[in-house]
């Protein structure tokens, strides 16, 4: 009986021994994250989903105000805008010592764009000066017949609407730029004299200044 119980006691020892390494190793997965219970993955997969969320939200509503700050521009303004750009455009271009011949191109589609866009929003003055700007960039270009086109549009422009000071002058210029890139010589010299006697009435002092250095500036063809 003795050695029965012995027995017995042995295996029921031998069991709680096997079963409190199941649980040290049980604890053991917990403890070094190698297993997590399901109510702590449910929370983790629940945090990783409402971050996403709030990411995809914040994006949302980031793009919702640019969308909203884009919206601020009427038609007008994006007429003006467009306008003043694309001029700035064909002053850096012709400041340009080289162009290639892409360059030239995008320079005159740049000076007609801008035309087009003042004459939805500007006024009469700026109209005359898109079109002393399409004459100018023709002169440079050593297109005639084009040239003096526009620069007579600008010149009839300049006198419908009364225009004086700086843009008086500066029509003249167109005038005689025009008329020497299709090697007009008397017209030319005539022309560039009413561009200096108009020059020397603009008022602004740095306008003045800018207006002579403009006329100096080639191409002239000789003519001048």
């Amino acid at each position: 009986m003795e050695g029965e119980k012995y027995r017995k006691d042995n295996i029921r020892n031998w069991f709680l021994l096997f079963l409190l390494i199941v649980l040290i190793a049980a604890g053991s997965k917990y403890m070094f994250g190698q297993e997590k219970p399901e109510e702590e993955k449910n929370l983790s997969k629940n945090t990783c989903l409402a971050q996403e969320c709030h990411s995809k939200s914040l994006q949302a509503k980031i793009g919702e105000e640019k969308m909203e700050e884009e919206k601020k521009y009427s038609e007008e303004e994006c007429h003006k805008k467009f306008a003043v750009e694309l001029n700035n455009l064909v002053w850096s271009l012709l400041k340009k010592e080289k162009r290639t011949k892409g360059e030239d191109e995008k320079m005159m589609n740049a000076a007609y764009a801008s035309l087009y866009h003042w004459s939805v929003v500007g006024k009469a003055v700026n109209f005359q000066r898109g079109h002393w700007m399409i004459s100018h960039v023709y002169a440079v270009l050593g297109r005639p017949e084009p040239a003096l086109y526009h620069a007579k549009v600008c010149m009839q422009l300049t006198q419908q609407h009364n225009c004086v000071d700086f843009d008086l002058a500066y029509a003249y210029e167109a005038m005689a730029r025009a008329y020497a890139v299709n090697r007009n010589r008397s017209e030319c010299q005539k022309t560039v004299k009413l561009a200096i006697e108009a020059g020397e009435k603009i008022k602004g002092e740095e306008d003045r200044k800018l207006f002579f250095s403009d006329l100096d500036k080639s191409p002239w063809y000789g003519m001048k």
